[in-house]
């Protein structure tokens, strides 16, 4: 189609690189090739989020690999901006010199 799309992520391991390479690898791919992409770009982003943990967990005990990682991504369709995060990775938006909260970050003590 004609609609300008951007995809950016940021990993960050935990116990090792394994689990954010494999994100970085693989979580792109399952954004770019779910079938509500298009449609629904932050359905996209959710659901290509849990494939890719249950992805990686299915390597992970295969191979006995004991690392995680949090991430950050933002899909910028049209002038529309999708953020998904998982994990204490946060991501900061900067509209004329000012910060915009996107998201409340994951910690341990929120409910």
């Amino acid at each position: 189609d004609d609609v300008d799309r951007a995809y950016f992520a940021v990993f960050d391991g935990h116990g090792g690189v394994d689990a954010a390479n494999y994100s970085a690898t693989h979580l792109h791919v399952n954004v770019g090739l779910h079938e509500e992409v298009v449609k629904n770009p932050a359905e996209a982003l959710k659901c290509s989020f849990q494939k890719t943990d249950e992805m990686f967990l299915f390597k992970a005990k295969r191979e006995k690999l004991r690392s995680g990682t949090t991430g950050v991504s933002a899909l910028i369709v049209g002038n529309k901006l999708h953020i998904a995060w998982l994990g204490d990775s946060q991501v900061m938006l900067v509209q004329q010199g000012k910060a915009v909260t996107l998201m409340e970050p994951h910690k341990p003590e929120r409910e």
